[in-house]
């Protein structure tokens, strides 16, 4: 028999940074549970990943850059995390035409080729397009968009292509998969029109240059002699800012190429992403002091593989190759010219090309990471041709890595046994764990507008409450249905172990980390049916209309109930 509903009690933590939780308190009623009137009803992005065979593209060549075909699986050698591990799934693809082999040498196992791919038959690739609105000014862009229409012919039948639009704030899916050219460039010509948000982000940084100059000149400050290599422990509090913004910026980025991937994680045949990107900055403090003669060292604010690494650890995990492009090409400097004098002239142009080299930094890793190629400077106007020649020949490896779930990162290692050949492919994968999944689940519905489930969870929100000049109060009510949850017996005592998420967007794009609580519900008994526990807790958040999700997580099911809701204050 169900015990009345006052007899649940629950415990939870603190929730940690980003939203602010002001009072907390749950009961336990029994009513009907009805569909959050203030969620967005909307198809669900980023599914749980299920990856239960690691591939591994592979392109061979010679001393002289020219691809080697004809090797066999006797002629690889496979190291994960320094063990060699069997190779499992094997395929030639040559011309785009998955090849035949009729036996193998030296001992290694005969395979008939990845499940899907059939010798002789065609073999397809998946172009994801991610278009970076935010970094870029319009006319690199555009210029981009236009160079790639051009070749969309290149496309064989067996291909397929999706593009989808990043503002800073919110993703677009321009299209899903696509096998159409005509619709193709429609779509691509239309995403020309989208806002392109890179002047402002020249503005940002023409302003914290001029301010460091004024700065500098106002202290008497005198340049150290190239090579000194003087090292800053600690930015200037306005630079300072800037990187940590700059860093939030490209973090976002980041965010939303992985949201892309796992929201596109299944397609067919060989799986690209192209990615077009504005110069991503890989070390946001030493950017923006952008002086040869200092090393910044701000280890609270993320930089290098630590800030980009999440985009090529989830495309190796789904198999996804990254071909970075360079949409702004060769850069100028980042001042005016009227603003230098000629002793700076030659100052201003090496500090320009060492940004620039920055954000090139950025491509060449994650290209290096996942196995593709970064398309820098003047082959941003042939990128697409350089991928599809670039996929149309490799070898298809696969093992089966035993996965625990653990976030361990795991380094692979693919050499060819023979000498005088060279081989590029991925360099390893991340085995996320269920928690950090559901994390990224929430992060997705955030840059989607989604919700990251199809089971909703009902939410109501109070008045908004003013608390300081930037920020206000928002009470929040979450319906936890008990009928729904995993209950296990423990000591006599019916408990299910919660975690509940929340997440922020507002519209200045600026996001809240997702803050993770723990909540235990405890009772006798099993709940009655459309039994639910009112959870009661207050957010703080900053002056600005704000885009909500709410997710619940059961540990013990995997399940997930989530909504997402906007908020205005």
């Amino acid at each position: 028999m169900p015990l009345p509903g006052n007899s649940w009690t629950r415990t939870r933590a603190a929730l940690g940074c980003g939203l602010l939780v002001v009072a907390s308190s749950l009961s336990s009623a029994a009513q009907a549970p009805a569909p959050p009137p203030t969620s967005i009803a909307s198809p669900s992005f980023g599914e749980t990943l299920d990856v239960r065979v690691v591939n591994l593209e592979a392109v061979v060549v010679d001393k002289s850059g020219n691809r080697v075909n004809g090797l066999t699986p006797a002629d690889f050698l496979l190291r994960v995390d320094g063990k060699e591990v069997p190779i499992e799934y094997f395929t030639e693809v040559s011309g785009g035409q998955a090849v035949e082999r009729t036996a193998t040498a030296g001992g290694a196992p005969v395979t008939s080729g990845m499940p899907s791919l059939q010798p002789g038959t065609p073999v397809g690739t998946s172009y994801l397009v991610f278009v970076d609105d935010f970094f870029p000014v319009a006319a690199d862009r555009n210029r981009t968009l236009d160079k790639l229409r051009s070749e969309l012919a290149r496309l064989s039948p067996e291909d397929r292509m999706a593009v989808v639009a990043y503002d800073g704030r919110k993703l677009d899916m321009l299209t899903t998969w696509s096998q159409s050219v005509p619709a193709l460039e429609r779509v691509l010509e239309k995403a020309k029109d989208r806002p392109a948000y890179g002047l402002r982000r020249i503005t940002e940084l023409r302003s914290a240059d001029r301010d460091r100059q004024l700065r500098d000149q106002s202290f008497g400050n005198v340049a150290s002699t190239l090579g000194a290599g003087t090292v800053t422990t600690q930015l200037e509090l306005s630079d300072r800012s800037f990187a940590e913004d700059l860093a939030a910026q490209v973090s976002g980025a980041v965010d939303a190429a992985v949201a892309t991937l796992r929201s596109f994680a299944a397609p067919p045949g060989r799986k690209v992403m192209l990615l077009l990107s504005g110069s991503w900055p890989y070390d946001p403090p030493q950017y923006v002091i952008n002086d040869l003669t200092k090393l910044v060292s701000e280890p609270s604010i993320p930089s290098g593989d630590k800030l980009i690494r999440p985009l090529s650890d989830t495309a190796n995990l789904l198999g996804y190759t990254v071909y970075p492009v360079d949409v702004p090409g060769l850069q100028g400097s980042g001042l005016d010219a009227e603003d230098q004098t000629v002793d700076d002239a030659a100052t201003t142009t090496l500090n320009a090309r060492n940004r620039e080299q920055d954000g090139e930094t950025t491509m060449l890793y994650i290209a290096r990471q996942t196995g593709g190629k970064a398309l820098l400077n003047g082959l941003r106007d042939k990128a697409f041709e350089t991928v599809v020649g670039d996929t149309r020949s490799y070898y298809w490896l696969g093992f089966t890595p035993q996965r625990k779930g653990d976030d361990h990162r795991y380094s692979v290692k693919l050499e060819v046994r023979r000498p005088g050949l060279k081989i590029r492919s991925r360099e390893g994968f991340l085995d996320f764990s269920r928690s950090s999944e559901v994390s990224m689940q929430v992060e997705s519905a955030l840059l989607f507008g989604n919700p990251p489930t199809t089971h909703p969870l009902r939410v109501e929100l109070g008045k908004p409450l003013k608390a300081s000049r930037s920020t206000f109060k928002l009470p929040l009510t979450i319906f936890i249905p008990l009928d729904q949850l995993t209950m296990l017996t423990i000591a006599g005592q019916t408990m299910a172990e919660l975690e509940l998420r929340v997440a922020a967007l507002d519209e200045n794009g600026r996001r809240s980390e997702v803050s993770v609580i723990p909540v235990k519900i405890a009772g006798h008994g099993n709940p009655a049916p459309g039994q639910v526990s009112r959870y009661e807790t207050t957010l703080e958040l900053r002056k600005a209309k704000q885009s909500l999700v709410v997710a619940l997580y059961d540990k013990a099911s995997g399940s997930l109930l989530s909504s997402t809701l906007e908020v205005t204050p």
